[in-house]
């Protein structure tokens, strides 16, 4: 790989109340491509999400992000965009606000970049409806926004096409492939084997905490 290594993890490993949820991973990722992770639920792929992305801390082993040891030299990578699980917003505040709120938290980006990642979605930025009155689909279309919205080098997407209809799907797939050319590096994981396809330059296949399988792919063109 000639692109620009962004992720690591050596021998990374978690465990949980006496159980191991991860165990003895290691990645080296790049950017400019796109890596799908496969696996049954229970498999370990949310686990590796969240310890990717600093929000926990290996039992053993480490993760480095851009050059940073998480847990030593930062909590977080310097630069990224999360989706784990189900988006949580305040269902009293439109899209646009809840974006605006937390992005406010570094400050680097203005309003019409915040409504440009919303546009990028599929969603109107100018939408006066509460989060409460949005589909599933739309949900997760804003979560999908808010971990583009910050330009971040790194981006973590777990099940990112849940809800969403055939055009949602589409209209995804056109804009994960449109950041890879600008050389971020993705993550992704699901249960769509197709999607998982399409998109994937690599594709690591995670069961009982552990990978066990990896597939390097021909990735689709945009």
């Amino acid at each position: 790989m000639a692109n620009e290594i962004y992720l690591k993890a050596e021998h990374l490993s978690k465990t949980i109340k006496n159980q191991m949820v991860l165990k003895d991973i290691n990645l080296t990722l790049a950017r400019g491509f796109i890596y799908g992770f496969r696996g049954k639920n229970g498999s370990g792929k949310t686990m590796l999400f969240r310890a990717l992305s600093g929000l926990i801390l290996p039992t053993e082993g480490t993760v480095e992000a851009g050059g940073i040891t998480l847990g030593k030299e930062a909590s977080f990578p310097p630069s990224v965009g999360v989706l784990i699980e189900y988006p949580g917003f305040l269902n009293g505040f439109t899209g646009f606000k809840n974006l605006k709120m937390l992005a406010g938290i570094k400050g680097l980006i203005d309003d019409e970049q915040i409504k440009e990642s919303i546009r990028l979605v599929g969603l109107d930025p100018e939408d006066k409806r509460r989060y409460r009155k949005y589909s599933l689909g739309m949900k997760q279309r804003l979560g999908i926004a808010q971990a583009i919205m910050e330009d971040p080098d790194l981006i973590i997407l777990d099940e990112p096409t849940n809800a969403l209809d055939t055009d949602g799907i589409e209209e995804l797939k056109k804009l994960l492939l449109e950041l890879k050319d600008k050389k971020k590096c993705i993550l992704i994981a699901s249960h769509d084997k197709e999607d998982l396809d399409y998109l994937s330059d690599e594709i690591f296949q995670m069961e009982s905490g552990k990978i066990i399988g990896h597939e390097i792919k021909e990735a689709a063109e945009p």
